[in-house]
């Protein structure tokens, strides 16, 4: 048994990359001067991330696997999570993490989102099963605070800042899907509340025992609704009612049908519930009527920026256990050597890491620098910039989530790969992240959602005036790039296939509406390759300003440049062909028979 290449590895936090991309890519020191984010600091960050990293390796990651093997069961129609999750639960709440981005009037700590976006890689990185859970709650806060009556949040938002209660969302249904419009579950007036009645499925941690409460996000009609999704409201959903004193006291009717049975993640409990079994199960509106959908993507965007960061986190894990295997796994005799070696010293696999790294090193970067602009958008005190960054983060957040989701599931694959005939059995832990993954290009709209988010929402609405303004953003580099040879030429290359696949994109739709949709996919992955040459660009500029003055660290701004430069050469060439299929290839895309 190889256990010293497989579950039982520690998972040790990147500080130094992390720390780099915070700074660099991020600009930390600029998010720090908003308008109430003062108190983060270089230190303060630095203690917050060492905290951060000591649960993540000593609490989370070792009951990561075990949490796989034994999973969430239904028992007696309650939900019970496995062995080590109400403890590490309990000393997550008890370090205040899940407060860390939201106002200190809530009981939370009010740091910048990109400091809590650098502290949640950490936590599903080491355990991403476990990490679903205040990721979730966290979504839920932000509808709450964004929407939610001054009532509603003082007498919810606290204790769910603290983490004392956690939060779900509630959108779909069996016969809906992905398409809100279907949903059919209904709400009535009684009171000063509500009752609500039906079924929704895919809910992610909508039963548990780790806290004491659990409140529902539900997406429901009420009787004068038009029909689609102009008809939808959101209602808060307790699973307890809360008694004279604020505190959790009789059963709400929410009741847990069933689990999923599911290809990975098998720690998170994804349910089925049901709504108003008997009398209705009691629930308060969220804002005005009929504009729930609408409320709904305040959740589901910092959701998808969230479920990018999943891919990340994965994708480290994942980079650093495939890394580890292959500095010890001795096999083979490495070209032009006498004796065997580790397998790190073969070409191909060396090839197989270098991708793995540069696309974790590209990831990172693009969920911080979305968490930067999002401060900045929240914050900031001139209105034209707050505007100008809302702008890239509306633009990216489709980026983020898709692309982020679709490399963390090649770098899992890769990982698996890596490890041969050991990476496809179980007892390694590299298939489990491999199993993992694969959610994440579902969760909150797939892949394909996304795309046609960037096509329509983000490209066409605006005849591709926010594209450009955002390219305008990612040009600033492009001459301070060019003294670095292939890194810089090949950037200039990907802007300049991205401007022409935009600008295809805009006639073609003139034409058939139908032509940008089929492609969308890859003009979504062409703007993540090109936004990683954007961020490899500034990462080797940054280095190669430090090299000479910080010797000490002069092997980690070297790995950064070998870096910027592998993907310049391995993957920036994409940017073409992915353009050429755009302009080219919808038609054939449209060509198969229903």
């Amino acid at each position: 048994m190889l256990s010293k290449y497989g579950p039982a590895m520690s998972y040790l936090a990147p500080l130094d990359d992390i720390t780099f991309t915070l700074n660099e890519l991020a600009g930390l020191t600029d998010v720090a001067a908003l308008p109430g984010c003062e108190e983060a600091s270089p230190e303060l960050v630095a203690a917050v991330l060492e905290e951060a990293a000591k649960l993540a390796r000593d609490v989370l990651a070792p009951i990561n696997h075990s949490g796989d093997r034994e999973g969430s069961r239904l028992v007696d129609g309650a939900v019970v999570t496995p062995s080590g999750w109400q403890q590490a639960y309990q000393t997550f709440v008890e370090g205040g993490w899940n407060g860390l981005p939201f106002p200190q009037r809530f009981g939370g700590q009010g740091l910048p989102r990109l400091v809590a976006t650098a502290v949640d890689e950490l936590w599903h990185a080491a355990n991403m099963s476990f990490a679903l859970c205040p990721m979730l709650t966290q979504a839920a806060i932000e509808a709450l605070m964004t929407h939610g009556s001054d009532a509603l949040q003082q007498t919810w938002l606290p204790k769910m800042v603290g983490g004392e209660w956690a939060g779900t969302m509630n959108l779909t249904e069996p016969q809906a899907g992905s398409d809100l419009g279907a949903i059919r579950a209904r709400a009535e007036a009684d009171g000063d509340c509500y009752r609500l009645y039906g079924q929704k499925i895919f809910i992610t941690y909508g039963d548990q025992d780790l806290t004491s409460n659990i409140v529902h996000m539900v997406l429901a009609r009420l009787p004068d609704a038009p029909p689609g999704v102009k008809g939808i409201s959101m209602f808060l959903v307790p699973k307890f009612l809360l008694d004279e004193n604020g505190d959790p006291g009789s059963r709400n009717d929410v009741r847990t049908v069933s689990l999923e049975h599911k290809l990975g993640i098998h720690a998170s409990p994804t349910c089925v519930l049901a709504y108003g079994d008997t009398e209705g199960a009691v629930g308060y509106l969220v804002g005005e009527r009929h504009r729930g959908l609408e409320y709904m993507f305040t959740m589901m965007n910092v959701a998808r920026h969230a479920v990018g960061v999943e891919g990340l986190g994965i994708a480290e894990r994942a980079y650093q256990q495939a890394l580890a295997y292959a500095r010890e796994r001795i096999q083979g005799r490495p070209i032009g050597a006498s004796e065997q070696a580790s397998i790190i010293h073969h070409p191909d696999v060396q090839r197989m890491l270098m991708t793995m790294r540069c696309q974790v090193q590209v990831m990172r970067g693009l969920c911080y620098v979305w968490a930067a602009a999002f401060d900045a958008a929240l914050r900031h005190t001139d209105a034209e910039e707050r505007a100008r960054q809302q702008q890239f983060v509306d633009l990216l957040t489709p980026v983020v989530k898709g692309c982020c989701t679709e490399w963390g599931n090649e770098v899992a694959s890769l990982g698996v790969q890596v490890h041969g005939g050991m990476g496809y059995v179980e007892e390694t832990g590299a298939a489990q992240h491999f199993r993992d993954a694969r959610i994440t290009t579902i969760y909150e709209g797939t892949t394909g959602i996304q795309a046609n988010d960037l096509v329509g929402r983000k490209i066409l609405r605006d005849q591709g005036s926010g594209a450009r303004q955002v390219m305008a953003i990612m040009r600033d580099i492009e001459d301070a790039a060019g003294s670095l040879d292939e890194i810089g030429d090949a950037y200039r290359d990907g802007l300049a296939q991205l401007d022409r696949a935009t600008a295809w994109t805009l006639e073609a739709a003139t034409a058939d509406p139908r032509l940008p949709a089929a492609v969308s996919f890859y003009y979504l992955k062409l703007w993540g390759v090109v936004c990683g040459g954007w961020l490899m660009a500034k990462s080797a500029r940054a280095a190669q300003g430090r090299l000479d003055d910080d010797v000490a660290n002069a092997d980690f701004y070297r790995d950064k440049l070998a870096s910027a430069s592998f993907y310049a050469t391995h993957v920036m060439p994409q940017a073409a062909a992915l353009a050429n299929t755009i302009v080219h290839g919808a038609e054939a895309a449209l060509a198969l028979r229903g």
